[in-house]
């Protein structure tokens, strides 16, 4: 596939996961109303939409192939958002624009702005639950379904209480909310940051929500312990080899092409995997964590094709 196919099936791809998350978002009304708007409006304020797409090919490769996966794309991207709606308020980044347009604290009050956040997090595991419910419905000793059918719905809602678990781990305090604590933290302190603290923060608050989408594609499509673990560790070099690469483009991107001012992390003070290892060495990681996220996936069945290329484009990305 060249690079102008990719793109078109990137963008198809992209729009088909649009759709399917949008359903799942609740219906603006009550005396609720303000922080339903809220949500949305977070929700719907663009992105590449990468996560559930990277769920969704990851569940395909592993040969799923019904719906189950849906809820799950959704409920990514909720908790994506939250922590992005989170990540702009005053206590923390205190930014006033994202992708263009005012934040979500900057349109509906930072009070709302936090309940926004909440919610987002909230109803991703209310979304979760809700396909557990239904696939536990099978079960029913009143249900008409054959013995083999019980016995699918079973491995299935034992799978879907699994990708629960993993969602909420990769998420929380041995997650991203982990890394965000050591970020903060790590501001904060006077002596230099070691590549340990560094690593921790890119691992929990970057890669742990990749790891989380592409280890709920491999487990709701049934895949086994050792694919699930190869797919936790491939996950983790993407993760890694994305925010060196973002770490590297402050240094020697094009401002116009990245939409941002480069050099702000120097402007800023901030440490970073290049400060520490330099320009030339931190290529190198990125080559050599791809290289190897690459070639976890082709040790797997299936049609990886799309995923590789997909993979390669984020971690390699200009902007």
């Amino acid at each position: 596939m060249d690079e102008l196919q990719f793109q078109e099936l990137l963008r198809q791809k992209t729009e088909a996961v649009e759709m399917i998350i949008k359903r799942y978002l609740p219906e603006e009304t009550g005396y609720q109303k303000t922080v339903l708007e809220a949500m949305n409006y977070s929700f719907l304020a663009g992105g590449k939409r990468l996560r559930p797409l990277l769920m969704q090919e990851t569940y395909r490769m592993f040969g799923g192939q019904d719906r189950v996966i849906e809820p799950f794309m959704a409920a990514m991207e909720m908790i994506h958002t939250y922590s992005l709606v989170h990540d702009d308020l005053p206590a923390m980044d205190n930014d006033e624009y994202r992708r263009g347009r005012e934040t979500t604290w900057k349109v509906y009050g930072e009070g709302m702005g936090i309940l926004a956040g909440d919610a987002l997090l909230n109803f991703a595991f209310e979304t979760m639950i809700n396909e557990l419910v239904q696939v536990q419905a099978g079960l029913s000793p009143r249900s008409s379904g054959s013995a083999e059918d019980i016995k699918v719905a079973f491995e299935q809602a034992r799978a879907v209480a699994r990708a629960i678990s993993v969602m909420a781990g990769k998420a929380g305090i041995y997650g991203m909310i982990g890394g965000q604590t050591a970020d903060v933290e790590a501001e904060g302190q006077k002596k230099d940051l070691t590549m340990e603290q560094l690593l921790f923060i890119h691992e929990h608050k970057t890669a742990a929500l990749i790891q989380a989408a592409m280890m709920v594609g491999a487990i709701l499509a049934g895949a086994d312990v050792e694919e699930i673990e190869n797919i936790e560790k491939c996950a983790y070099n993407i993760g890694i080899a994305f925010q060196i690469q973002d770490d590297i483009l402050d240094v020697v991107g094009d401002s116009k092409e990245l939409g941002k001012t480069v050099g702000s992390d120097e402007q800023n003070h901030k440490q970073t995997y290049v400060t520490i290892k330099g320009v030339e060495q931190s290529v190198g990681d990125v080559e050599s964590l791809s290289k190897e996220a690459v070639e976890i996936l082709r040790g797997i069945s299936g049609d990886h094709t799309f995923l590789e290329q997909l993979i390669l484009m984020l971690i390699h990305r200009r902007k």
